[in-house]
Protein backbone atom coordinates (compact mmCIF):
# COMPACT_ATOMS: atom_id res chain seq x y z
CA UNK A 1 0.00 0.00 0.00
CA UNK A 2 1.29 3.33 -0.63
CA UNK A 3 1.85 6.01 1.59
CA UNK A 4 -0.11 9.40 1.48
CA UNK A 5 2.25 12.25 0.08
CA UNK A 6 2.27 13.84 3.65
CA UNK A 7 5.15 12.46 5.44
CA UNK A 8 7.58 11.91 2.76
CA UNK A 9 7.19 15.86 1.72
CA UNK A 10 7.78 16.90 5.41
CA UNK A 11 10.80 14.80 5.31
CA UNK A 12 12.01 15.89 2.06
CA UNK A 13 11.36 19.51 3.18
CA UNK A 14 13.69 19.01 6.59
CA UNK A 15 15.60 17.32 4.84
CA UNK A 16 16.20 20.29 2.39
CA UNK A 17 16.72 22.58 5.29
CA UNK A 18 19.28 20.46 7.04
CA UNK A 19 21.55 20.11 3.64
CA UNK A 20 21.16 23.85 3.30
CA UNK A 21 22.33 24.40 7.30
CA UNK A 22 25.11 21.55 6.39
CA UNK A 23 26.59 23.55 3.30
CA UNK A 24 26.73 27.01 5.61
CA UNK A 25 23.51 28.64 4.58
CA UNK A 26 23.36 31.25 7.56
CA UNK A 27 20.04 29.91 9.31
CA UNK A 28 21.45 29.34 12.80
CA UNK A 29 18.47 30.92 14.21
CA UNK A 30 16.22 28.12 13.57
CA UNK A 31 18.39 25.69 14.34
CA UNK A 32 19.90 23.87 17.22
CA UNK A 33 18.31 25.97 20.03
CA UNK A 34 18.99 29.01 18.04
CA UNK A 35 22.07 30.23 20.15
CA UNK A 36 24.57 29.98 16.87
CA UNK A 37 22.84 33.43 14.80
CA UNK A 38 24.53 32.31 10.93
CA UNK A 39 26.41 29.95 10.17
CA UNK A 40 27.00 26.85 11.96
CA UNK A 41 30.21 25.69 13.60
CA UNK A 42 31.73 22.53 11.67
CA UNK A 43 30.38 19.89 14.34
CA UNK A 44 27.01 21.43 13.76
CA UNK A 45 27.02 21.32 10.11
CA UNK A 46 28.19 17.46 10.02
CA UNK A 47 25.26 16.57 12.53
CA UNK A 48 22.69 18.86 9.55
CA UNK A 49 24.45 16.66 6.98
CA UNK A 50 23.76 13.67 8.94
CA UNK A 51 20.11 14.41 9.37
CA UNK A 52 19.75 15.16 5.88
CA UNK A 53 20.54 12.20 4.66
CA UNK A 54 18.55 10.08 7.46
CA UNK A 55 15.77 12.48 6.43
CA UNK A 56 15.86 11.82 2.97
CA UNK A 57 16.18 7.89 3.69
CA UNK A 58 13.04 8.39 5.73
CA UNK A 59 11.04 9.91 2.83
CA UNK A 60 12.70 7.75 -0.22
CA UNK A 61 11.02 4.51 1.83
CA UNK A 62 7.50 6.42 2.54
CA UNK A 63 7.24 7.70 -1.83
CA UNK A 64 8.54 3.87 -2.39
CA UNK A 65 6.68 0.77 -2.92
CA UNK A 66 9.68 -0.81 -1.89
CA UNK A 67 9.47 -1.12 1.95
CA UNK A 68 7.52 -4.14 3.42
CA UNK A 69 4.50 -3.30 5.46
CA UNK A 70 6.60 -4.14 8.62
CA UNK A 71 9.99 -1.54 7.03
CA UNK A 72 7.09 0.89 6.70
CA UNK A 73 5.30 0.90 10.17
CA UNK A 74 8.54 1.07 11.78
CA UNK A 75 9.19 4.10 9.34
CA UNK A 76 6.17 5.54 9.97
CA UNK A 77 6.64 5.12 14.01
CA UNK A 78 10.19 6.85 14.45
CA UNK A 79 8.55 9.53 12.11
CA UNK A 80 5.81 10.02 14.74
CA UNK A 81 8.27 9.58 17.51
CA UNK A 82 10.58 12.40 15.51
CA UNK A 83 7.79 14.77 15.36
CA UNK A 84 6.55 14.56 18.84
CA UNK A 85 10.06 15.38 20.55
CA UNK A 86 10.64 17.82 17.81
CA UNK A 87 7.82 19.69 19.03
CA UNK A 88 8.04 19.70 22.47
CA UNK A 89 12.21 20.73 21.59
CA UNK A 90 11.49 23.91 19.45
CA UNK A 91 8.27 24.71 21.50
CA UNK A 92 10.34 25.04 24.79
CA UNK A 93 13.10 26.86 22.41
CA UNK A 94 14.14 30.61 22.99
CA UNK A 95 14.48 30.95 19.52
CA UNK A 96 11.32 32.30 18.24
CA UNK A 97 12.32 31.32 14.34
CA UNK A 98 13.04 27.55 16.04
CA UNK A 99 9.66 27.34 17.52
CA UNK A 100 7.77 27.73 14.05
CA UNK A 101 9.71 24.21 13.25
CA UNK A 102 6.93 23.01 15.95
CA UNK A 103 4.18 23.41 14.11
CA UNK A 104 6.03 21.11 11.27
CA UNK A 105 7.01 18.56 13.80
CA UNK A 106 3.12 18.84 14.57
CA UNK A 107 2.18 18.06 11.16
CA UNK A 108 4.95 15.13 10.99
CA UNK A 109 4.01 13.62 13.58
CA UNK A 110 0.33 13.87 12.88
CA UNK A 111 0.11 12.49 9.42
CA UNK A 112 2.79 9.88 10.00
CA UNK A 113 0.00 8.57 12.99
CA UNK A 114 -2.94 8.66 10.65
CA UNK A 115 -1.06 6.62 8.29
CA UNK A 116 -0.22 4.34 10.89
CA UNK A 117 -3.88 4.17 11.75
CA UNK A 118 -5.01 3.70 7.56
CA UNK A 119 -3.04 0.37 8.15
Amino acid sequence: MQTSPAAPLLLTALSAFQAALAAGVPWGRAAYGGQRPGRLPARLRLTSAVASLVYAAGAAALASSRPSPVARRYILRGCVALGSLGTVANAVSRSPVERLWSLWSVALAFTSWRELRRR
